[in-house]
Order: structure tokens, then sequence, then C-alpha cells
């Protein structure tokens, strides 16, 4: 059984689940053509490539449009290839389109896959949460120096993976535990519970770990709404009762 499927990530946005307000990323998940079978007794595991998007077949290379040509549409061929392990025998063949309704159905976990937004060159403050260095006592221009990075004649040397300054982020980066909040099988558009790595427009591999239902996430965002209240601090005396209260956010739609 396909539990992946390749997509599109799209803009965020906000809905409403039984009263509570859900963050949620649009994602356009599919339809994916199934390109290839790998075969236990062939390749030593079972698998299924798919293919997501598409491109002209001029820009294709000639031995790509040989092995996409049972892909072939509208003088269009797919743009990226992936390909997802599977325990048996898979039931698709070539040929045959994966959609999201066929994998997801609303309150399942998931987990997805993308290459991050890159940051460029960034200093340890930025990179790794560095404090600094002290803002006094002749130190006016190393505040946001690392600091030492070696010890004495013994080793002698820097350690290896030493966290220092350099390049941040266009890295693969997993994030698990998200929900499904809704799937509309016309557009092939999931939405999805929270922020997930990537720019708007870039490919990510949406995984499904197990079925659930949205009352979980309910259950999680009252705990972490009831979790703040407990921290923050009590109202003035003298204040009337609901005073103070933060009021509802009407806007249904928050642009990246």
């Amino acid at each position: 059984m396909i539990n992946t499927i390749l997509g599109s990530k799209g803009k965020n946005s906000q809905t409403y689940v039984e009263g509570s307000r859900i963050a949620v990323t649009k994602v356009t998940a599919g339809p994916c053509v199934v390109t290839q079978i790998k075969r236990m007794d062939k390749d030593g595991y079972w698998a299924i490539q798919l293919g997501f998007g598409s491109r002209k077949v001029k820009n294709t290379s000639k031995s790509l449009q040989g092995h996409l040509k049972i892909a072939l549409k509208d003088n269009t061929l797919p743009r990226n290839l992936k390909e997802v392990r599977t325990t048996e025998e898979p039931t698709v063949k070539v040929g045959d389109v994966v959609n999201a309704s066929d994998i997801f159905n609303a309150g399942d976990v998931i987990s997805v896959s993308a290459i991050s937004k890159g940051k460029g060159y960034a200093g340890v403050i930025k990179k790794h949460g560095f404090h600094g260095g002290p803002k006094t006592h002749g130190q006016s221009d190393r505040e946001r120096s690392p600091g030492s990075i070696g010890q004495t004649t013994t080793p002698g040397r820097v350690y290896r993976g030493k966290r220092m300054a350099g390049r941040m982020g266009s890295e693969q980066v997993t994030i698990k535990n998200l929900h499904i909040i809704s799937v509309n099988k016309e557009t092939n558009e999931i939405e999805i519970s929270g922020q997930i790595p990537g720019t708007i427009g870039s490919l990510v591999t949406v995984n499904k770990l197990k079925a659930g239902s949205l009352e979980d996430l309910t259950k999680e965002v009252v705990a972490q709404v009831v979790e703040g209240e407990g921290e923050s601090s009590s109202a003035p005396e003298g204040a009337s009762e609901g005073q103070g209260k933060p009021e509802e956010v009407k806007t249904e739609e928050v642009k990246a």
C-alpha cells in the first residue's frame, strides 16, 4: 500500500476545528503517476517510483524521455521523480495515477520532508544560538564572536564537528506528527496543521504515519492553551470580568 505522495508547498492560512483556531499550510499533493516498479527478484527490494509536476518534452533528456514515455501527456513529462519503498509487492502498475484522497483522510498523522529555506552564510549566534561575548571590559567589537575554538597543547587541534559560522539552511528537513486537516478530492489540495519546511512552490514529500482524528489535534491545542494560561500573570485588581481578554481574530488567510 502506498503511504507517500509528492506535492508542492502552497500558502499559509488558518482554519477552525471545533472552535479552536489552527494554523495550516496548503499543499497541492499529486496527482502522481507511477513511472517504475522496483521488484525483489530483480532489484533486491520493493519500491514504487512516483512522478510529479510537469515540464516540456524538449527540456527532458532522451534517456528520461524513454523512461517516462508511459507518463507522456499533452507533450509534457513529470518534472520530479522519487522512489518510495514498500514492504510487499505493490498493487499499482506503471502508468497508474495516485491522488491525495487515495492515501489521506482528515485527522491522519503525517510527516513532511523538504529542502529548507537557504539562509546564506551565518554566524554562530544566528546559526547555533550562541550568546556571544561580554558587551563591556574592552570587548566592544566582539559581541558576536564565537570565542575560543580549541584547547591547549592537548589535543592541539580543533575537534571535528565544532559548531562554527558557515552556510545555514538549504538542507533536508523532516517535520513529524503533523495532522491532515482536510482533503479536497477535486483539486488534490490538502491542509496540514502547522508549518512545513521549504519555500512556496518547492517540492515536498508527505508520508502517512498512522490514521488519526481531528479530536486528537484539538486536545493538543487545548492543552497548549491551558499551559500558557497557567504561566501568564493574573489580571490586576479591580479589573472587571472579561477585561483584558484578547479579541477574536477575524482574518481567515495569512499570506506567506
